[in-house]
């Protein structure tokens, strides 16, 4: 390559650019010391990935060179057998910047199957899922899987017992990135819908965990690795819980799940099996678990919350007694949950209304878990009142503001009175004219401004005094409605106790 670019050029200055060589400058560098220094380097689990797709792409075969790097880095693999836990992820984390040659030659599934061997040897329960799956799904596998899925099927079907626990490897695996991740899946058959291991499952929830708390899962770090490259295996995940169902997953672990995998590039699909799965058993959620943090500007995701809460109503039988139980017990929730969120500034009326209403009558015996919850959410707004300068509204906007039926009364008679105090200052300035009129008549002089200005300011005062009076009966009125309730409830109290006490009597 270097003769034919120095002949292209005829002795100018030149530079040879090998795009995507693996490794990049550093496996370029390594592969320079193998050739000036007579065909041989120190090799390690940290650098024979590197040097074995160089030799690969560079064509470094035996026909070149008798003991060329090809034939060194093969041989130095196959070793692979006897090395250390540590020593394989070391060689898997560093094809992760050589992955595409890696892949193809075969070298990452060598590195996979030998870490699945540790796995298998120092655990009670082996990773396969040929175990769990139905024959058909083993037949469908590729060569390299076969091999993988013959080993693992020797082992005892202790693995369809259901481990709740973390085991030994898991934290270990999370440095990998999750091409190889998602490669492992494939090489054990239980990638995409083929998931049918508890174990493996729970393994894609707490990786996804943790790699939902390193930044470059939301903003692209190095590599650009983005929620998107996420998004196989957050699926993958969800398709083993869906199988698994409320025999290994509670409610509140169902919400768990959400949490993790909403943010990894979930599938419209899978969410909404996982929906579907939380909808059924609504029932066994607490308010906690509704609290999911909210999108475009929300502090809540309500939407969540309805879909969830048709679910439940579309799959109860309300002619069951126990159904109607459950449903009741929804209802309880959901009225806990419409106090919780109505506070919230950016919660539209419709998305109340939404909630509000997505449950049958039957669900409550009182709306007065309702009740309070509009009641929040109306006194919230009512705060947005305070932006406003009442002494500084001009009539019209004043008696306009009395005549609002969506203004509080409180508030209304607030404005007016600011009002009434400013005309009472103005008319003291036109009484005060007024004396001056008086002093200027005697002297024979009066001014024309003065003669207009008396008679329009009274009839504003009196218009105002006349809004005043209105909204302080309206009050008044409201008061006496409230007391004649509360009478009505205290009789209805006595007479119930004035029934049971002569219940009791006649028992006696």
């Amino acid at each position: 390559m270097v003769t034919q670019e120095r002949k292209r050029n005829q002795g100018k200055d030149w530079a040879l650019k090998m795009m995507e060589f693996p490794g990049g400058p550093d496996g370029f560098e390594l592969v320079s010391r193998f050739c000036y220094n007579g065909g041989s380097i120190a090799m390690s689990p940290a650098n024979v990935c590197a040097l074995h797709c160089s030799a690969i792409l560079l064509e470094m075969t035996e026909e070149v060179a008798a003991c060329n790097l090809l034939r060194q880095t093969e041989t130095f693999l196959e070793g692979l057998f006897y090395w250390t836990w540590s020593e394989i992820l070391t060689a898997l984390k560093s094809c992760e910047a050589l992955f595409p040659t890696a892949d193809s030659s075969g070298l990452v599934y060598k590195l996979i199957f030998s870490l699945l061997e540790k796995i298998s040897a120092n655990s009670g329960t082996p990773l396969t899922s040929a175990t769990l799956c139905p024959s058909s799904s083993s037949s469908s596998s590729s060569p390299e899987t076969s091999g993988l899925m013959r080993y693992s099927s020797t082992k005892t079907s202790e693995a369809s017992k259901p481990c709740f626990g973390r085991e030994w490897w898991f934290d270990d695996l999370t440095i990998l990135s999750p091409a190889i991740i998602e490669k492992m899946m494939k090489a054990l058959g239980a990638y995409g819908t083929d998931n049918r291991n508890l174990i493996l499952t729970r393994f894609l929830l707490y990786y996804l965990k943790a790699a939902g708390q390193k930044p470059s899962c939301c903003g692209g770090g190095n590599h650009g690795q983005g929620k998107e490259e996420y998004g196989g295996l957050a699926d993958t995940a969800v398709y083993g819980v869906a199988l698994m169902g409320r025999t290994a997953f509670s409610c509140r672990g169902l919400f768990w799940v959400l949490r993790v995998v909403s943010v990894l590039g979930l599938s419209r699909e899978c969410r909404q099996k996982l929906e579907m799965l939380m909808g059924l058993m609504l029932d066994q959620a607490t308010l906690d678990d509704l609290l999911v943090s909210g999108h475009n500007g929300g502090a809540y995701d309500v939407n969540l919350v309805v879909r969830l809460v048709r679910i439940f109503v579309g799959g109860a039988e309300e002619s069951n007694a126990s159904s109607l139980q459950r449903m009741k017990k929804v209802g309880r929730l959901i009225d806990k949950y419409l106090g919780e969120i109505s506070p919230d500034q950016s919660l539209k009326v419709s998305k109340f209304l939404g909630l509000a209403e997505s449950l049958p009558d039957s669900a409550r015996d009182c709306f007065d878990g309702v009740y309070r919850a509009l009641d929040i959410y109306l006194e919230e707004r009512t705060r947005l009142c305070r932006c406003l300068n009442y002494e500084k509204l001009t009539l019209e906007a004043c008696k306009d503001l009395a005549k609002n039926r969506r203004i509080p009364p409180g508030i209304a008679v607030q404005a007016l009175a600011s009002q009434q105090s400013k005309l009472q200052i103005r008319t003291n300035v036109a009484d005060r004219h007024a004396t001056d009129q008086l002093l200027t008549r005697v002297k024979g002089a009066v001014p024309v401004e003065h003669k207009k200005a008396c008679p329009k300011l009274l009839d504003e005062k009196e218009e105002l005094k006349f809004n005043l009076q209105r909204m302080q009966n309206r009050v008044m009125e409201l008061e006496k409605v409230c007391r004649e309730m509360k009478g009505q409830m205290s009789k209805m109290v006595n007479n119930k106790s004035y029934n049971n006490a002569r219940g009791v009597s006649r028992l006696c």
